[in-house]
């Protein structure tokens, strides 16, 4: 693992890595827009920031926008600003993220789930460096270098008119393609290293590692979820077995690879345990859960410009009179009013992606729709 590795934050010694990397500096110190194409998981947003870390821009911020995650009604307007009046609850002029990422990069991350009419906009960033606020009558001038990543096919997208053809040809000058994990399986073992000293380093706890058999079924398995998928895992694997060497028979409850072992595929865990047993790993499987979906929204909101979280007008986010919590200390609050306080809140993380809140609260969309209609929210 060699020192540009560490910097740019992508490991491995395969000839896929290899060339992403020397396309990554070459790309870097040039103001080229950039287009990353990889399946979800593969590191799309860690090679977006490689590309700034190494360019002039690097001094100034790299916003991260994920065009999938905000209702297409406040798209535009969270891109490219507004001004005082322009819609309901626009009580005064916004700066968008092109604004606050003058100088600097922005990443616009799912662009394929971006409205046809935004693009448009985003075309005309492109070809001119201008565009005016939502609302606006006066052209506004911005210097921000554009990275767009997406995990969907944009030619067959503009073959069915889902994505404009002009902005597509634009956006692909420059295309790096971030090969899934499982075509380069002679990466793992170094990513698992990685993973585990990361780990262990961050929390100052002893690890005796994995054993040979349980490396080889990691490498063998096809990690659908890719790097983000085996990094989860590895944490997980450190937590659930206390620091001890990690066998095969875990791997294989885990990854649910051996189905005669007694494994449900609902509940990766042996099935011969006692129900006190079980039920203990159980709780303490869903705090792992919890703890590494409570990292993954630290993450989103750590690539969150502030001004989006701070109860303005921007997100629709307002401190209420119900809240949790005051100054720290908890208020009495009824089950209906910290679930709906939990909905909202969650909802206004994810800028109201119903989809992510699902996720993140681990219920089904359906019954988050049911809540929020319950709710008024």
């Amino acid at each position: 693992m060699n020192e540009l590795q560490q910097r740019i934050g992508f490991y491995g010694e395969s000839p896929d890595v290899e060339e992403l990397i020397s396309t990554i500096q070459m790309v870097a110190p040039t103001d080229l827009s950039v287009l990353i194409i990889g399946e979800s998981g593969t590191g799309k947003e860690v090679v977006a920031n490689a590309i700034h870390s190494l360019s002039k821009r690097s001094v100034k911020p790299m916003l991260s926008v994920n065009c999938g995650a905000i209702p297409e009604g406040i798209l535009e307007s969270e891109l490219f600003g507004h001004e005082k009046g322009s819609f309901t609850g626009a009580i005064g002029q916004k700066k968008g993220y092109f604004e606050l990422a003058d100088k600097g990069t922005i990443l616009l991350d799912e662009i394929g789930e971006m409205p046809l009419n935004t693009q448009v906009k985003l075309l005309r960033v492109l070809e001119s460096a201008e565009f005016m606020r939502v609302g606006g009558s006066e052209i506004q001038k911005v210097d921000v270098r554009i990275i767009a990543a997406t995990n969907r096919n944009l030619e067959s997208a503009v073959q069915s008119n889902e994505f404009r053809r002009d902005l597509y040809f634009r956006l692909k000058a420059i295309t790096i393609h971030i090969p899934p994990l499982r075509l380069r399986k002679g990466d793992i073992p170094i990513l698992v290293k990685k993973f585990i000293e990361d780990y262990i380093t961050k929390n100052n706890i002893k690890f005796k590692g994995f054993a040979p058999d349980a490396i080889d079924q990691l490498v063998d398995y096809h990690w659908p979820g890719n790097v983000r998928e085996l990094r989860n895992f590895i944490e997980t694997a450190i937590i659930l077995n206390r620091g001890e060497i990690v066998h095969s028979s875990y791997v294989r409850s885990a990854l649910n690879l051996d189905t005669k072992s007694g494994v449900s595929p609902n509940l990766p865990m042996p099935l011969n345990k006692t129900p006190e047993q079980a039920e203990r790993e159980l709780i303490y499987r869903m705090l792992v859960a919890l703890k590494l979906d409570i990292d993954e929204m630290k993450n989103i909101l750590k690539h969150t410009p502030q001004k989006s979280w701070q109860g303005d007008e921007r997100s629709g986010f307002k401190p209420d009179d119900d809240a949790i919590e005051y100054d720290g200390e908890v208020q009495t609050q009824t089950m209906e009013a910290m679930e709906k306080k939990l909905i909202k809140d969650t909802l206004d993380r994810f800028a109201g992606s119903r989809r992510k809140t699902a996720k993140a609260l681990q219920i089904s969309e359906r019954t988050l729709y049911r809540k929020i209609n319950e709710y008024g929210l």
